[in-house]
């Protein structure tokens, strides 16, 4: 009879099967493992190495700064044109009045002249209109004194013929003529009193109008001859003249620029400061700077925020008088204080920061150094201050990390 014959669990194909894809998965497995802890050799002489150190962190910023003028004034032209002639040189020492160049506008001189003589026609008529005015007064005044001269004539012919036709010397039609002429003078009288009245009102509003007219019609001439003036282009005040280069023939616009005049007064500092610092640095902040052997105490009079190429602009000021040995143009370094000392983990600057953005640091131990997340706060001209992920005495990479920014782990060879 048939015998039941007990199936094998695990058969050698089986076996084999399962062993080959425990070797595959460990075999992934490994090799991801390595993915994940990338290893860079580098040589010892090629990259730098800085001890986290703990001490007084001095919050101040270097700053290349120049020397310019504590006030400098732009010349410049109200009415474009061409440099017609050439009065002064580029530093020049010029008072106030002083004719630098002039400039030529055919096209504006002409159209001034027109204007100067359309103004100055409107301002003739407009006298003559007050003369006329003037005239029919003296007129008026004159036809007052003829009437009041008959009113009285009138008058007293009036009461003479009252009281002789009352004792009937005159007749009646005598009596009559002078009661009419009497009264006629008397109604041509108010009459011309009344006109009187309303053309001396007439009179005043329309001289009143007269005057304003003429006035701003002077004040615009005067504008075009200031105008034509302006063509010869003249020292606003006084100073050195500088940034100042026009030659013959040279067309400038309206407004542009000829120069400036720096006014001997004092000088300030102004320096670029990195972008890092835009919310850090304030006006009335302290700076020191070091000339001719001498320390002098500065102060931060104005912070300009425009970043152009990763700088904004700031102005600085001598607490006190400048040196007298000041020159434009001349650089000087300045330490600028943000704000006072403090104790704390400090990490030597190093080109590390511009791969890193300092949220990571290569941390060096038994001759390699791995990967740590860290927390920079302030820099300064020499040191970055460490908020955390680093302690004293550990060693960190901060030399650039271009050459190995993917890798996990850097070994360290002689």
């Amino acid at each position: 009879m048939d015998r039941i014959v007990e199936k094998k669990r695990f058969n050698k194909k089986t076996i084999l099967i399962i062993v080959g894809t425990i070797a595959f998965v460990a075999l992934v497995a490994y090799g991801y493992t390595l993915s994940l802890n990338k290893v860079y050799k580098a040589e010892a002489d090629k990259i730098t190495l800085s001890k986290v150190q703990y001490g007084d962190f001095e919050d101040v910023v270097l700053l290349n700064a120049s020397v310019v003028p504590l006030t400098s004034v732009i010349v410049s032209s109200s009415e474009g044109g061409t440099v017609a002639q050439i009065y002064t040189e580029n530093g020049a020492t010029v008072v106030a009045g002083t004719p630098l160049l002039k400039i030529a506008n055919p096209n504006a001189l002409s159209n001034y002249t027109a204007s100067e003589t359309s103004i100055t026609e409107q301002i003739n008529q407009l006298r003559k209109l007050r003369l006329d005015l003037e005239q029919n007064q003296r007129i008026m005044s004159q036809d007052m004194m003829d009437i009041e001269n008959s009113l009285r004539t009138s008058t007293r012919k009036y009461k003479i013929d009252s009281a002789l036709f009352s004792k009937k010397v005159i007749t009646k039609e005598e009596f009559n003529t002078s009661s009419q002429d009497y009264e006629y003078y008397q109604g041509r009288k108010t009459l011309l009193k009344q006109a009187v009245k309303q053309e001396n009102q007439s009179r005043i509003m329309q001289l009143q109008q007269i005057e304003q007219s003429i006035s701003r019609m002077n004040e615009s001439l005067q504008t075009i001859r200031q105008n034509i003036e302006n063509m010869t282009i003249k020292a606003p005040v006084s100073g050195r003249l500088s940034s100042y280069d026009p030659v013959i023939g040279k067309s400038y616009s309206a407004n542009e620029m000829l120069g400036k005049i720096d006014v001997l007064q004092g000088y300030k500092l102004q320096a670029g400061v990195d972008e890092y610092y835009i919310n850090r640095v304030k006006e009335g902040q302290t700076a020191q700077c070091e000339f001719n052997g001498k320390t002098y105490s500065l102060t931060v009079r104005k912070v300009i925020p425009e970043v152009t190429a990763g700088q904004f602009q700031v102005e600085l000021v001598f607490e006190g008088k400048s040196p007298d040995e000041l020159r434009r143009g001349l650089s000087m370094q300045v330490k600028l204080t943000l704000s006072d000392n403090s104790k704390s983990l400090l990490l030597s600057q190093g080109q590390f920061f511009q791969s890193t953005g300092g949220s990571w640091v290569f941390v060096v131990a038994n001759g390699k150094a791995t990967k740590r997340n860290v927390k920079i706060g302030r820099k300064n001209y020499l040191y970055y201050e460490v908020l955390e992920g680093l302690q004293k005495d550990e060693e960190v990479i901060t030399s650039s990390y271009d050459q190995f920014n993917q890798y996990d782990i850097i070994e360290i060879t002689k």
